[in-house]
């Protein structure tokens, strides 16, 4: 199987969504409107691509200056475990520091703290959180 990234490509909602809920085992209703989204609030995207369709996801959003935020990183349940997150969180570095940033942030869950320490190079750092809902 062949994985394409694509930066900036053409964000289907649904299908972004889609991909999203078997990730994350939500629901894909309702359709989430990530490319409006996508067109106010991020730097960029990228998107993993085999002969099926959407298989992966990741967004930078950014402060317009230093720092850069991943979000959204998600691969489809079904092409886990083959290097597709990695490429893309590398792709997503790529271009955030070729758009000036300093600094690239992520936010996890312990259960994710090998694939980004270990498999991306991000280093552990002190952070907070508020639930505000």
């Amino acid at each position: 199987m062949t994985v394409s990234l694509v930066v900036k490509f053409a964000v289907d909602d649904a299908e972004l969504t889609a991909l999203h809920a078997r990730a994350f085992g939500g629901c894909p209703t309702p359709v989430i409107p990530w490319s409006e989204r996508l067109a106010r609030h991020a730097l960029t995207w990228v998107g993993a691509f085999d002969d099926t369709g959407l298989i992966g996801f990741v967004q930078v959003a950014w402060d317009g200056g230093d720092h850069a935020f991943l979000l959204d990183t998600a691969v489809d349940p079904a092409a886990q475990h083959a290097g597709t997150g990695t490429a893309l969180v590398a792709a997503a570095t790529h271009e955030a520091r070729t758009a000036g940033c300093t600094w690239l942030h992520v936010d996890f869950e312990p259960h994710l703290r090998h694939f980004y320490l270990d498999r991306c190079a991000f280093r552990p750092t002190a952070a907070g959180l508020i639930r505000l809902t």
